[in-house]
């Protein structure tokens, strides 16, 4: 289905979190919007993940009764993003970073509430604060949106319960003390039998949580403002009038057609982790080739814009946001990824490996860190095998990887692959290919330790950030126990990105620059299109998409008070 006009106000690139902002806001200011997305869905990688939106001072914290201010996020950003390079967007995001959340709650249907406990990635900085400054989605009813529905991106499978059931996390606990506590059991037996009635009426769960809930919520407020979606269409170019973007260049079958843009064109497709040449340019070598993030990501926002004369920005501690991941063959012989965020490698009873069968790492620290801890780890050697180690009683507790706590037939994962078993430490070493005696010498380090909930080595546990993720019910360090009960088992572990932080220049506007600063009149950029402001540092849970929320609304209120300020009234259309 082809657009229903020739000449829109604004045209938005991208159907992720970033772009969907843009469109809202553009449309809520009274301008004519099209979206034009490559892919069947909205949502991009936002709907797989776990939707932690990152801005500081905020006004849900007052709420919540939590203090903060931008000068404690100025002083705290001064120790984890060190480096110059866009201070001035560091800037711009602190001051309009809660701007742009009340004008969203105001006048869309996003609604976001405060994690109070939540703490920053470096709680021990000056100017950290344990929570509030990470914000979750409220849960959203996917059956408000319709037959719209089935164009929102589901989450990913091994993200949910029996198929399609979405959860919180603040239901996780109860789901796993369902039948010991009698609270916990009326409360998943309520989740369970929502799901089920809902299955009766959708092809999967409607209550949506995380990053589905983020998108859904800013879908829907695109369908209620009436703008336009273009699905499963490709951009081909960016239309100039004279040194100005003034539409795109889209396929539709055979032809091309032209899409005029009054107002401007934003730039919201995703950055290009799955673009090989790109990774191959800027990505180190021992990163290889595993992304987290949506396939559709292919960097053809930067292709676009270096063909109107836009610079990028490659002054970045990191190209990318590192988590690692183990990897996978579903049913229907599809690759997954699973990201390992939060949910295992603080939990006591596990640690992680190198090739040569010793700890690197406290497995505690966040994702990001963890990951450049591999990069440092393998000396630049590209498939280098790292590997997440426990025993029997960790994984029915906690699950490892999208193996589920309290899962009894994991065999079947070590049939495929998945999952290393080992009768014994020396068995399980021999399978993975590690001298026995580097392994036992290793894990009896850490179970010395590990038996007084101490670890000498890497003093996993010693932060609150660290210890939020543990599990709160182990005593006194939520983060360590011994490794003992037999069988162990092994996980493969890879470098895998969340993200590109390498993008395009913009300025405080959000608008594409040239290589000498002057803006492209008419074009923008938002999300990971834009270069990261956190220049690949990663301070915080929600440092993509508090950034790509604030520059969408940025942009969307730039262009609607005017965009750039010569603008003809009208713009020549002709089919190409």
């Amino acid at each position: 289905m082809m657009p229903a006009h020739e000449t829109y106000d604004v045209v938005v690139i991208g159907a992720g979190a970033g772009g969907m902002t843009a469109a809202a806001v553009a449309a809520a200011e009274g301008l004519r919007v099209l979206v034009i997305e490559k892919t069947a869905f909205v949502g991009g990688t936002t709907a797989w993940s776990g939707g932690m939106v990152w801005i500081p001072a905020n006004p849900k914290m007052k709420e919540a009764g939590l203090s903060d201010s931008v000068a404690d996020a100025v002083q705290y950003l001064s120790s984890t993003v060190p480096e110059p390079a866009n201070a001035g967007l560091r800037a711009a995001f602190l001051a309009r970073g809660p701007e742009a959340l009340a004008y969203l709650e105001a006048n869309t249907e996003l609604r976001l509430q405060p994690v109070k406990t939540y703490p920053d990635y470096y709680p021990e900085r000056l100017g950290a604060t344990s929570g509030g400054r990470v914000l979750e989605p409220v849960a959203f009813d996917g059956a408000r949106l319709g037959k719209a529905f089935a164009r929102l991106r589901p989450p990913l499978p091994e993200s949910t319960l029996f198929g399609g059931m979405m959860v919180n996390g603040l239901d996780i606990p109860h789901l796993r003390r369902a039948g010991k506590s009698l609270r916990s059991t009326l409360r998943a037996a309520r989740l369970v039998s929502a799901y089920a009635w809902q299955r009766l009426r959708a092809p999967r769960g409607t209550t949506l949580h995380l990053g589905n809930a983020l998108a859904a919520r800013l879908y829907a407020s695109l369908l209620a403002r009436q703008v336009e979606i273009l699905f499963s269409a490709d951009v081909e170019d960016l239309s100039m009038q004279g040194d100005r973007v003034a539409g795109v260049v889209i396929r539709h079958g055979a032809r091309d057609r032209l899409i005029a843009a009054r107002r401007g064109v934003v730039l919201a497709t995703g950055g290009f982790s799955h673009d090989a040449r790109l990774r191959k340019r800027f990505f180190p070598a021992a990163a290889g080739f595993v992304s987290a993030t949506n396939p559709s990501g292919t960097g053809d926002g930067l292709r676009l814009a270096a063909a109107a004369g836009a610079a990028l920005n490659t002054d970045a501690t990191s190209p990318a946001y590192w988590v690692p991941a183990s990897l996978f063959r579903r049913a229907d012989g599809s690759r997954g990824v699973f990201a390992h965020t939060v949910t295992d490698r603080a939990k006591p009873g596990v640690i992680a490996i190198n090739a040569a069968g010793r700890r690197f790492v406290n497995e505690a620290l966040s994702y990001h860190e963890f990951v450049l801890a591999m990069l440092r780890d393998g000396n630049g050697e590209p498939d280098r095998p790292f590997y997440l180690i426990c025993d029997r009683q960790f994984l029915w507790s906690y699950g490892l990887g999208r193996i589920k706590p309290f899962t009894r037939n994991y065999r079947r994962y070590v049939a495929s692959g998945e999952l290393t078993e080992g009768s014994d430490v020396a068995q399980l070493a021999a399978k993975i290919g590690i001298k026995p005696s580097t392994l036992a010498a290793t894990i009896a380090a850490y179970n010395a330790g590990a038996k007084e909930c101490r670890d000498p080595e890497f003093g996993r546990g010693s932060t609150i950030y660290q210890r939020h993720l543990g599990d709160a019910a182990h005593k006194p360090n939520p983060c360590v126990a011994p490794i003992v009960r037999a069988p162990f088992f092994a996980m493969r572990i890879h470098p895998a990105d969340l993200g590109t932080a390498i993008g395009m220049r913009v300025d405080a506007q959000a608008r594409v620059l040239r290589a000498d600063g002057t803006p492209i009149a008419g074009l923008y950029a938002c999300g990971n299109d834009m270069a990261s402001i956190m220049n690949g540092n990663c301070p915080g849970s929600g440092i993509t998409l508090g950034p790509a929320l604030t520059f969408g609304y940025i942009a969307g209120r730039h262009l609607a008070e005017g965009g750039a300020a010569s603008v003809a009234s009208s713009v020549a259309t002709t089919s190409v």
